[in-house]
């Protein structure tokens, strides 16, 4: 009798699913949103619970690595990109950094699931075990190396979306947990009156998610046109023009030609934003006194108009500067431009921004090889930059935006400003990523979003992470955003909480899995593993 695919158990059969799984769990993600592709989750529970053999813990591992070497494989090709910029010098690394990427990331879904096959306990609530266990890395992914945070399972509904509202109470790590739960649940649905119970839960909270974020849609605060009028420029500059001296006059010229545009409406605009990068040169050598750069921003400026730019600025002596990612708020006043504040990015990003194990990588000769600078240095905990009376932001810049919790909530604070380099990327899924992934930080803050980059994708984003109405520049597009900022949303519980709706949930479901086994008269199943 010839057996289907998913009842003829084998090995390889295994490893190919569980490679299947996790590539269909990425899918689920915006910009491809393929909802379906969440029952991957489904998948790979029922691959590790089908484990036998003499080395349950290590077929576990494969098993979980190959779910996330298919899920960071596809969610973070893209950062081969970058490698081209420099093709000359380091396009050779493109396929290497991409499939070191996956497979790195990968290993905190290994250690996942053999967590959850050592406790996993017996019963249809070995679903939250899952969960537990799997939300549990992912919070180290976000926290190991600086961490990298990039597409947690709780941010694969789309920012915006009645499910992705829930993040405002607990958080993305949170949302993680109870996506993982309902999307695993289907696995148990053969383990009788049990099992259709945890699906009947699941789809319960599901409905719960869909309603309870309608609702808080339906609640949120109008658009308004009382707020700070802002300009978002994006200019269109690819990131191969900046390596190109001769080009840097005329990124200059669209940068200031786009700020000084007259708005379509009348309405001129108190605050204008350049993206991370705008300008291929360090701030201090072209904001300096006489320098003809100086001026041409400051005619392009009106009187009392602020400019919040983003480049990289240097302290120290000429011999030995130290560098900082930074965004710097300057004000035109009669005397000419004022320096109003100075954000220096907090979360750098490792062997992007600085080397980690500095020492020994360049004892070896990785930073030689791979032609890395002396990199920045990190800025303090991110805090609101003043840049009016009575006007505070919060500014993030690129990869900071992808840290729940990063910022401390100040209710102070007006609203978020992203600024980044996604023209690193071209014209790929990683910039459309990063925008869904940003935005959830504007739902658990509870504060709209001023997000700038030179290539796409530009927006003005409401509390509630949606870009709002058609005020959104995309990949490759060239012009401005002029809208009044969104009102503030109401103060949410993720702001300040943070971390501790993910432990609580973590530590709920291990006491549920504890009591049921106690109850049932059963020990954990994993505990068979330990000989």
């Amino acid at each position: 009798m010839k057996l289907s695919l998913l009842t003829a158990r084998s090995p390889w059969r295994d490893r190919v699913l569980a490679l299947v799984a996790g590539l269909a769990a990425a899918l689920a993600h915006p910009p491809f949103g393929v909802l379906p592709g969440l029952l991957g989750y489904a998948l790979l529970l029922w691959l590790l619970d089908g484990i036998d053999g003499p080395r349950p813990l290590r077929s576990a591992f494969l098993r979980g690595w190959l779910a996330g070497l298919g899920y960071f494989g596809l969610g973070t090709w893209w950062i081969g990109e970058a490698f081209l910029v420099d093709a000359a010098n380091q396009g050779w690394m493109a396929p290497f950094a991409v499939a070191a990427m996956g497979a790195g990331l990968a290993l905190f879904w290994g250690l996942a699931a053999v967590l959850y096959r050592r406790f996993r306990p017996a019963g249809a609530v070995r679903v939250l075990a899952f969960a537990a266990a799997f939300s549990a890395l992912e919070w180290v992914r976000g926290h190991v190396l600086t961490g990298f945070p990039w597409n947690l399972p709780g941010e694969t509904w789309r920012a915006g979306s009645a499910p992705s509202q829930a993040a405002a109470l607990i958080g993305a790590y949170g949302l993680t947990f109870v996506t993982l739960a309902i999307a695993a649940a289907p696995a148990v649905w053969r383990q009788g009156r049990e099992g259709r119970i945890a699906v009947g839960a699941a789809l319960a909270v599901l409905g719960g998610l869909y309603g309870g974020g309608w609702l808080a849609l339906r609640a949120a605060p109008p658009e308004t046109t009382a707020g700070p009028r802002i300009r978002i420029v994006q200019a269109n500059v690819g990131q191969s023009a900046k390596w190109d001296a001769a080009s840097f006059q005329a990124i200059v010229r669209d940068y200031v030609s786009l700020t000084a545009q007259p708005p379509a409406d009348g309405k001129p605009a108190d605050i204008v934003v350049w993206p991370e990068g705008a300008l291929p040169a360090a701030i201090n050598d072209y904001m300096a006194p006489g320098v003809w750069v100086r001026q041409a921003i400051m005619d392009a400026l009106e009187p009392g108009q602020l400019l919040l730019i983003g480049g990289y600025r240097y302290e120290g002596s000429a011999e030995a500067p130290t560098y900082y990612n930074s965004l710097v708020a300057l004000r035109r006043e009669p005397g000419g431009l004022t320096v109003v504040g100075v954000y220096d990015k907090h979360r750098l990003v490792p062997f992007g921004e600085y080397l980690p194990a500095e020492g020994l990588l360049t004892a070896i000769g990785i930073k030689s090889m791979a032609h890395l600078g002396d990199g920045f240095v990190t800025g303090p905990r991110p805090a609101p930059l003043t840049v009016a009376p009575g006007l505070k932001v919060q500014p993030l810049i690129c990869y900071e935006s992808l840290f729940p919790g990063l910022a401390k909530p100040d209710p102070a604070v007006r609203a978020l400003v992203n600024v980044s380099n996604d023209a690193w990327f071209g014209v790929t899924s990683g910039p459309l990523q990063h925008l869904n992934l940003a935005s959830y930080r504007a739902i658990e803050a509870g504060r709209p979003m001023i997000r700038s980059t030179p290539t796409g994708v530009s927006a003005m984003i409401d509390a509630n992470g949606r870009v709002v109405g058609d005020q959104r520049l995309d990949l490759g597009r060239r012009g401005v955003i002029d809208a009044n900022l969104p009102a503030i949303g109401r103060d949410t519980f993720a702001s300040r909480l943070v971390d501790w709706p993910l432990a609580l949930l973590i530590l709920a479901s291990v006491a549920i899995c504890i009591g049921s086994s106690r109850i049932g008269g059963r020990k954990f199943a994993g505990l068979k593993d330990m000989g």
